[in-house]
């Protein structure tokens, strides 16, 4: 078990055949394909790992990173922050051939070599998990059109087909 900073490279084969439990946190500085999405640096991102064998002796990765992180709001072009969770549910393959033949329920991992960059898969869950439009829930700015909010509420509502049958039955009575 190992607390703090991750480790940058591990043999996962060895690590799921001991059941080793690796947690920590790494600073998002330390993804550079994940800052480029966000607006600030400085932030967090916990991680707890499980390498382990499954029941049919496949060797697995579970667990999850999460944490908060500051993007810029698509609405205000202000920073929002953002709860991240990724969860980890891979299981090791040696290559494209064995991953297709892993159970459905697992995300493969092709690791060709020994070794793999920790970081690296962390990041791409992590990327996968950032919205693709941030914005604050209660941003209300104003447009050449008017409200934002309101702008957006008009979009929900859809015309009532019924609301001429409804006229012409009042125009009878």
């Amino acid at each position: 078990m190992s607390y703090g900073n991750l480790p940058k490279i591990v043999d996962p084969r060895k690590l799921a055949e001991r059941g080793v439990r690796i947690t920590g946190q790494v600073s998002v500085e330390e993804l550079p394909r994940m800052v480029s999405y966000l607006r600030e640096g400085g932030d967090i991102i916990s991680v707890d790992l499980l390498f382990s064998l499954d029941e049919r002796r496949i060797r697995i990765i579970t667990g999850d990173a999460k944490g908060r992180v500051h993007m810029t709001c698509q609405r205000c072009l202000e920073a929002v922050e953002v709860d991240v969770q990724a969860d980890f549910n891979l299981a090791i393959a040696f290559n494209e051939e064995r991953a297709q033949q892993l159970p459905r329920y697992y995300d493969p991992l092709i690791v060709e070599e020994e070794d793999i960059e920790l970081l690296y898969v962390i990041e791409e869950e992590l990327i996968l998990s950032l919205p693709l439009v941030p914005y604050h829930t209660d941003c209300s700015i104003q447009t050449q059109f008017g409200d934002a909010n309101v702008a957006e509420d008009q979009k929900n509502e859809k015309p009532n087909p019924f609301r001429v049958l409804a006229q012409l039955k009042a125009d009878k009575k």
